[in-house]
């Protein structure tokens, strides 16, 4: 294995290769940074241009663009309350706030070193530890990944937000959009008002920029036009801005806790970096002496929601590259990409082609470690000058950019009303205190929580049983069960150390 990885090491380390890697990096952090745009997308864009291209070339672009875009969905998120990508959804919560009280220069910098302290503990977890991970993620069946999320959505509803009922109400109302559109198992129409541009289901850009962006737009349409931010801080460093003045003994914690739940998520196949961030902002809150601090500006709360970001990254092709199972969209694309090369993935693959797999272990390792000169430099000293702009220019650009972007996604006007319909919503539920992240992830899971469950009892037959007596499962049922009663549990906790002290 040494041999393999010093073979590796010297392979990407070539001059041609390296700067595709910068090339990635780069094109990636402006595809994040564009929303509606995802890896996903940006890395299947790629794809067709990689037939004739050196493998380990192609693969050091495809890297790059994977934890550039990664990192870059966090910038709008971050200035404008609008996530590039769905896994930033969880850094707009404390990233946002940040920006509108004049630390946006230390919400950027935390946020692009956690993604390469993220992502670099992604790729050393692929490099060593990728078959007893994969025998892990070969444990999960389709009763496993339903509890895991129905977990997913449990932690962000009752833990995000100062409601837990409005909480999981939230979260019903994503569950319900995502089943919007064709039956998968069966093939039929549901929810979609006779619509035919419904049976595709929401696609999840145009909700992430209705949710988010729209509702914000419309917010700063409120405000009188002396109301606008002193954004002064951009140009000049505080003190608060040098890494040395960080909160360092909360974020060290936080980037553990983010780069364990971001690689362990990740090896799970179909669930991907939304959840892994949530679920580690969530479990952050829940452990923090001052819960009540997230959301509000938590610096901690954009260091773990990025960190487990891009701590997915790599993790997603433990399985991909051992198994041929992906763990994610863009494994599923790089994949493709290997089989186009004439490399089959499974345990043959390490002995037949270890320069290549190496190589790529290593170049997911430097592109994460370049977001922080590449990122920093395009997130600091250009992107945060977006919030120079007057509030009432910047609410119209705003609601243009959504708009042209609804309509290129699919060249589609409905798509621009099913924009405006579900801004909307999205307003009446930040006007009411109703978390949108819970909302997000139902959309996100809600198919995929159908569909295990329906996949789970074809296995058994329709014997509900499957779902409670896999030891696995079991472990899961338990955590979501605290979870939901984690609120009641501190309640009289809190009620007992009062009766305690009179």
């Amino acid at each position: 294995m040494f041999e393999a990885l010093a073979e590796g090491f010297t392979v990407i380390l070539q001059w041609q290769n390296l700067i595709a890697m910068v090339a990635g990096v780069f094109g990636g952090v402006l595809a994040g940074a564009i929303p509606g745009l995802s890896a996903t997308m940006a890395v299947a864009l790629l794809l067709p241009l990689t037939y004739g291209l050196n493998p380990v070339f192609a693969l050091g672009l495809m890297a790059g663009i994977h934890n550039g875009a990664a990192y870059g969905g966090s910038i709008p998120a971050i200035l404008l309350r609008i996530p590039g990508t769905p896994a930033a959804v969880a850094t707009t919560f404390d990233g946002y706030p940040l920006a509108m009280s004049g630390k946006v220069n230390k919400a950027l910098k935390v946020s692009v070193v956690s993604s390469a302290i993220g992502g670099a503990a992604s790729a050393i977890a692929l490099m060593s530890i990728a078959p007893p991970l994969a025998d892990l993620a070969l444990a999960f069946g389709p009763p496993e990944i339903f509890w895991v999320s129905v977990f997913g959505i449990a932690s962000t509803a009752v833990l995000i937000g100062k409601d837990p009922v409005k909480g999981l109400i939230s979260a019903c109302i994503g569950v319900m959009l995502g089943l919007v559109g064709l039956d998968h198992v069966t093939g039929v129409e549901r929810f979609t008002l006779g619509l035919i541009d419904l049976s595709g289901g929401l696609p999840l850009a145009i909700v992430l920029m209705a949710l988010f962006g729209v509702p914000a737009a419309w917010m700063m349409a409120e405000k009188k036009p002396n109301d606008n931010l002193d954004i002064s801080s951009i140009s000049k460093t505080k003190d608060d801005d040098r890494i040395r003045d960080w909160p360092w003994r909360e974020i060290l914690p936080a980037w553990c806790r983010g780069g364990f739940l971001g690689i362990l998520v990740g090896i799970l196949p179909g669930l991907g970096g939304a959840v892994s961030s949530v679920v580690a902002y969530g479990s952050q809150k829940r452990a923090a002496k001052d819960p009540d601090s997230y959301g509000k500006g938590n610096i901690t709360g954009v260091a773990v929601a990025e960190c487990a970001n891009n701590a997915d990254n790599a993790a997603s092709m433990i399985p991909a590259l051992t198994l041929g199972i992906p763990g994610s969209g863009v494994a599923a694309i790089i994949l493709a990409g290997l089989l186009i090369h004439g490399m089959e993935p499974g345990p043959q693959l390490f002995s037949d082609h270890p320069d290549v797999v190496f190589g790529y272990m290593w170049a997911m390792m430097f592109t994460s470690l370049m977001l922080i000169v590449v990122g920093g430099m395009l997130s600091t000293r250009v992107f945060a000058q977006v919030l120079r702009v007057p509030s009432a220019i910047m609410m119209p650009i705003i609601v243009a950019l959504a708009v042209i972007g609804t309509y290129t996604f699919e060249n589609n006007i409905f798509n621009v009303y099913l924009l405006f319909a579900l801004g909307f919503v999205g307003y009446a539920l930040d006007r009411l205190e109703f978390p949108v992240a819970p909302v997000i992830l139902g959309l996100f899971l809600g198919q995929k929580i159908e569909f295990n469950l329906r996949v789970s009892l074809l296995i058994s037959q329709d014997d509900l049983s499957i779902l409670w007596t896999r030891p696995i499962s079991i472990v899961i049922i338990v955590a979501t069960l605290l979870v939901i009663i984690s609120p009641l549990i501190r309640l009289a906790f809190r009620r007992a150390l009062r009766s305690y002290g009179k």
